[in-house]
């Protein structure tokens, strides 16, 4: 089949792990981010921690391989190796990427040990004061999200600013979870723009304020899904919003980002970068 058949065709991405699959669903999807043009269904596919687990999974594989008409791509964090040897009884269907088969033996090389292959043994952070760290940011994001509350605002180490549906909420659930930062976010309305301040007593933080923006196209898009139809959801008045929060942002000195065309993850490292968290331990 030639490259460009192959782009047109939708193509099943696996993420198979002993655990949650957050690590190979992290580490695949960064690759796959290097392929703009393809077209990906990602399924992440937690706690396989059984020979029939594994052989559940290829079957999944199979029936995706027929659906799509080409080979799945399949991520893979297991580590016991009957599993392993189950999983990859579909290497005829598909491609795998053993995540950690690529990082072990030259581990185990330089330190001249054996790994133990011990299914799930990330998780034993779990009493670290880094995990509490990232327990308490998510329930303050949580707590601070959408400008539900004021209350304790000055333990919050960024406060996100922006229209209705520019993406500050799943930027700051992701900053509270793979850094541990406690982020709050607040949204820029209509009101605030005829009073031509910023919300509730969020200015008293300025220097911990962000903010984000969106293209007028694309933020119409996304609210269109929400409330189709909508004065809300209409080009004229997403475009009329984001014209008056950028102002309000540039009057107040809040450094912003254009979030259209730009990842979770790229949002928060800049952001990071931008507002000199450090989050080293994270």
């Amino acid at each position: 089949m030639s490259q460009s058949g192959n782009q047109s065709k939708r193509r099943t991405a696996f993420f198979i792990s002993d655990g949650t699959g957050i690590t190979a669903e992290a580490l695949g999807h960064s690759l796959l981010a290097q392929f703009p043009e393809c077209d990906f269904k990602q399924v992440r596919v937690p706690f396989v921690d059984s020979v029939d687990r594994a052989l559940d999974c290829v079957q999944k594989i199979r029936d995706a391989a027929r659906r799509d008409g080409c080979r799945p791509i399949v991520f893979s964090t297991l580590v016991q190796p009957d599993i392993v040897g189950a999983l990859r009884s579909a290497d005829d269907q598909a491609t795998f990427l053993d995540l950690f088969e690529k990082f072990i033996g030259p581990l185990e090389n330089e330190l001249g040990m054996k790994s133990t292959h011990t299914v799930g043994r990330s998780h034993g952070i779990a009493d670290s004061q880094n995990y509490k760290a990232r327990i308490e940011a998510i329930n303050f994001t949580l707590a601070h999200d959408d400008g539900i509350t004021e209350d304790n605002l000055e333990e919050a180490e960024v406060i996100l600013v922006g229209v209705s549906r520019s993406g500050k909420t799943p930027t700051s659930l992701y900053l509270a979870m793979q850094f541990g930062v406690k982020a709050a976010n607040y949204p820029l309305i209509p009101e605030d723009f005829e009073r031509n301040r910023l919300p509730g007593e969020i200015h008293r933080y300025r220097g911990k304020l962000f903010g984000l923006v969106i293209t007028p196209e694309r933020l119409s898009q996304i609210r269109q899904e929400r409330r189709p139809n909508s004065k809300y959801a209409s080009i004229d008045n997403c475009r009329a919003e984001l014209e008056s929060a950028m102002k309000l942002m540039k009057r107040e000195g809040i450094p912003f980002l254009d979030s259209t065309s730009r990842s979770i993850e790229e949002l928060s490292a800049k952001i990071l970068q931008e507002v000199r968290i450090s989050k080293t331990g994270f």
